[in-house]
């Protein structure tokens, strides 16, 4: 089946990569006959990447004035996707290009919204798989997106899934759950996974810790972001109730004869519990307030785009 598609791959400093990997999406797409759009984002590269994307043909090249990290460069990309279908990957070329019609197919055949690819037999080292598996345990116990591998930059979507949504952080790795939540209908297939031949990893503990923190943030849109206050509020009139508590415990104390200057943790616990709980309830009212204006804006974007170039099909191509 051929199909209307735009291919989007975040770069950085991949020289050793970006003209193969071209190359090899191009050939899929000619062979399956597809209706295409292949765009790099130069995520502020410092090797050759940037001279290197401007003689490829055809291109939309999106270049950064420095680097905003992946997710800003998937969130640029897609935003600049014409097609009917999106699909995101690497520019490493440990995805296969060769994997794209195979997701597309699922993807229509069983009418879902996302495709995620699945690296069951994954290609990289010791330390970076186990970290993954990490991630992917912690992932489910919070997001419950329903897939395996959400790392995998390998995923087909609806161009209409998009709509209205803002990426940043690393938030790159949550696109299906945070279309999950909106309602949007997710599927996951394997996929191939090649070792890496050229340039260097561009993962590190950095990236692990901002992941983690971006999970946490995706588990609380999950849960409370509509409603901010049934957290922030039931949490405050919990703090109420142990401040009452602990102001029942001085009254008792008190008319025991007990003085006052030998028992102060009881007192001192009430005007905490009770100072807590009330910031709690009104952080709560003002999360609301928040969320309804965030609805009612546009959000501003956190990258900077300096070039935005367009490089026709060749004509020996086209014959």
């Amino acid at each position: 089946m051929s199909y209307s598609v735009s291919i989007v791959v975040p770069i950085f400093n991949e020289e050793g990569n970006v003209a193969d990997l071209h190359r090899e999406i191009k050939e899929v797409c000619v062979r399956e006959r597809y209706d295409y759009e292949i765009i790099f984002i130069n995520d502020g590269s410092v090797d050759d990447s940037d001279s290197i994307c401007r003689t490829l043909h055809p291109l939309k090249y999106i270049a950064f004035r420095k680097n905003f990290g992946q997710t800003a460069a998937m969130d640029a990309g897609i935003k600049a996707a014409k097609k009917e279908f999106i699909v995101t990957m690497d520019g490493d070329r440990q995805n296969d290009p060769n994997d794209i019609p195979a997701m597309l197919d699922y993807l229509t055949a069983n009418h879902l919204d996302v495709v995620s690819g699945w690296r069951k037999n994954r290609k990289d080292t010791f330390m970076k798989r186990f970290i993954s598996r990490g991630a992917n345990f912690l992932r489910k116990l919070l997001v419950h997106d329903g897939i395996h591998d959400s790392g995998c930059s390998l995923k087909a979507y609806r161009a209409e899934c998009f709509q209205g949504i803002n990426l940043y952080g690393e938030q790159h790795r949550f696109i299906p759950a945070l279309l999950k939540i909106k309602g949007f209908t997710v599927g996951e297939i394997v996929v191939q996974h090649r070792p890496r031949t050229s340039g260097k990893t561009k993962y590190n503990w950095h990236r692990t810790i901002k992941g983690f923190v971006d999970m946490i943030s995706v588990w609380f849109w999950n849960k409370y972001a509509s409603r901010p206050l049934h957290i922030l509020g039931g949490l405050g009139i919990l703090f109420i109730m142990i401040g009452g508590g602990c102001g029942i415990w001085s009254v008792v104390l008190f008319a025991m004869g007990r003085k006052m200057s030998r028992n102060i943790m009881p007192p001192i616990l009430t005007v905490f519990f009770m100072i807590m709980g009330v910031l709690m309830f009104v952080f709560g009212l003002m999360s609301e307030i928040l969320m309804k204006i965030y609805y009612g804006v546009q959000v501003d974007q956190s990258y900077s785009i300096k070039d935005i170039i367009e490089n026709e099909e060749e004509q020996a191509d086209r014959v």
